[in-house]
């Protein structure tokens, strides 16, 4: 018997990761419950920088509008040498994604934004002031203990969304590789911004590496690296502080200081993301250094890659294998942005002022070389998500040197659509699965077997054309939506490859992509690699019912452009 104490999923910390999961499991009708050990969110500055697949998974919950204006755009990140000569500078100009690949903002902010996202959904709650105690799996699932000694909670899952000191990574009894380097910094943050320009900057200078970072609101975040000789204690020391803000300010004793603190770097990731019903994600799963300003993303990424499985799985449309997908997906991208962000920090850190100097004259080397300028400038060096294995099925190449993007995430362009114009394609490719095909006939394309099978899913079906076809009504259908490809992005993805349909999922990588004559043979493959279930919508407790009208219901918003981000 269904009670209060039932849901489907329980959530440990209300940080980014646990508030977006929760956001995605409300959107698909689970029973979610939220708990967080302090009595409030954290109210003070942490992650700085979002990048434009943590704003296209706020656009795909609903809330990127309410997010933006916590946020600076198209941020310039500039690399200074000692004596202030530019070294690096990374402006990325495209947004495949339909984002700024570069946002400085106002963590607090965003994440009660999030929490209050929350409120649209009545099976869905947060309890602050409750911290885990322990839980126990059985067959069919997690009964959650807390140390305030009230009822214990039954669920189906458990994920961990508790930080680098993760509760349930202990109880799972999984390892955190890696290391914690011996180099603390001092972060400042302070409001009524002194400098007040909307960039920022890292000094890599050997006598004290520095960051000055504009965040929003007025906001600025300085960092200083600490030396060796220098205690924890002369560091939090205030007359320390202006002394090191001195360096960028005219008038420290006048900085209108939010606070600040000492912190060191780890490098870690754990051993297993899934342990049965227990699963991790955000900084329980993995934790990096700030260099690329990748820990708050990484951790919105797991949220997006989760939260469609967990849904699947918890509604019947999918097995409980899909879930062993998570891991097998997340773990290398998570490892190559640890790296990555591990390797930035000691490349810009150096106190020895030969090895600085040496840096320098193989970057100013570097930089006069174009190709190598635009790798840097425009952020090519980023590791992006490409699936390999998981809930994705690469198809035989098409021939020698023939590259497919299966396993990649699709690009967002603005299309056209008959009553709408220029909106952001996942407006149009909703929240769920998607078919896409280049400039055809879809439901013949697919086969009527395969098209009622993802139209059972709740799939969206959309056939791309060029703008001077958009209102010709030849391949017209109900089931699909034709949109026009008013910039021209969508044709040149296809000019690169030869697959013209696409099995997108939820989180927006292509499951799978062929030519139109092998779209059912495709369709087929996906239903084995997506552990999809025959019938799908109903699970061991019955409540497929009532999670089918709330899904129609959230649909039909989206669908009036009231959910994601439309113009």
């Amino acid at each position: 018997m269904t009670t209060h104490n039932d849901v489907d999923v329980v959530i440990v910390g209300a940080g980014p990761s646990g508030l977006t999961l929760a956001n995605i499991l409300g959107l698909q009708g689970v029973r979610t419950l939220v708990v967080e050990e302090r009595d409030t969110l954290i109210d003070y500055p942490r992650g700085v920088g979002l990048d434009d697949e943590a704003l296209r998974t706020f656009q795909s919950i609903g809330l990127v509008d309410r997010v933006l204006p916590h946020t600076v755009p198209n941020q310039i990140l500039r690399f200074f040498d000692a004596k202030r000569r530019l070294l690096v500078q990374m402006a990325p100009p495209d947004a495949r994604f339909g984002w700024p690949k570069r946002n400085g903002f106002v963590q607090p902010m965003v994440d009660a934004e999030l929490c209050r996202g929350l409120d649209r959904f009545d099976h869905v709650e947060v309890r602050f002031g409750r911290q885990m105690q322990t839980c126990v799996q059985t067959s069919d699932g997690v009964t959650v203990q807390f140390s305030d000694g009230r009822d214990p909670v039954r669920a189906r899952y458990l994920v961990g969304c508790d930080g680098g000191r993760s509760v349930t990574r202990r109880l799972m009894g999984v390892s955190f590789d890696g290391t914690t380097s011996s180099t603390r910094w001092l972060v400042v943050d302070v409001a009524n911004d002194p400098l007040g320009h909307p960039n920022s900057e890292v000094g890599a200078d050997p006598r004290r590496p520095y960051v000055s970072i504009s965040i929003a609101h007025g906001i600025r975040r300085f960092e200083f690296l600490i030396h060796p000789d220098e205690s924890d204690e002369l560091a939090d020391d205030p007359a320390f502080v202006r002394r090191m803000l001195a360096q960028l300010v005219p008038h420290p004793e006048r900085v209108d200081m939010i606070r600040h603190r000492v912190y060191t770097h780890h490098s870690r990731i754990a051993g297993s993301f899934r342990e049965g019903r227990l699963l991790l994600a955000g900084d329980a799963a993995h934790l990096m250094p700030v260099w690329q300003g990748q820990g708050y993303n990484s951790g919105i990424r797991d949220a997006a890659n989760l939260g469609w499985k967990l849904a699947a799985v918890v509604t019947g449309q999918a097995g409980e294998a899909l879930l062993d997908t998570y891991d097998v997906e997340r773990r290398k991208h998570a490892r190559a942005m640890i790296d990555l962000s591990t390797m930035v920090g000691r490349v810009i850190s150096p106190t020895n002022r030969r090895i600085a100097a040496l840096r320098d004259r193989v970057i100013h080397a570097a930089s006069v070389v174009p190709s190598l300028k635009r790798y840097v400038l425009e952020m090519r060096f980023k590791p992006m998500p490409r699936y390999q294995q998981g809930a994705v099925h690469h198809a035989d190449a098409a021939g020698p040197g023939v590259s497919s993007p299966t396993g990649t995430l699709f690009i967002q362009p603005r299309v056209d659509t008959r009553d709408r114009q220029n909106v952001l394609l996942d407006d149009v490719l909703g929240s769920g699965f998607a078919v896409l095909c280049w400039s055809n006939n879809l439901r013949a394309v697919l086969g009527d077997a395969a098209f009622d099978r993802w139209k059972a899913l709740g799939a969206r079906f959309v056939e791309a054309r060029p703008m001077t076809q958009l209102h010709w009504t030849g391949h017209d259908d109900a089931d699909v939506t034709t949109v026009g490809d008013r910039s021209g992005a969508l044709k040149s993805w296809f000019d690169v490859y030869t697959d013209s349909v696409l099995f997108i999922r939820p989180d927006r990588c292509i499951a799978g992509a062929c030519i139109a004559q092998r779209a059912p043979e495709m369709s087929e493959a996906l239903v084995d690699v997506l552990h999809l279930t025959q019938g799908g919508g109903s699970d061991s407790n019955g409540h497929d019912s009532d999670r089918a009208v709330l899904h129609v219901a959230q649909s039909a918003t989206e669908s009036s452009g009231t959910v994601a981000g439309t113009p």
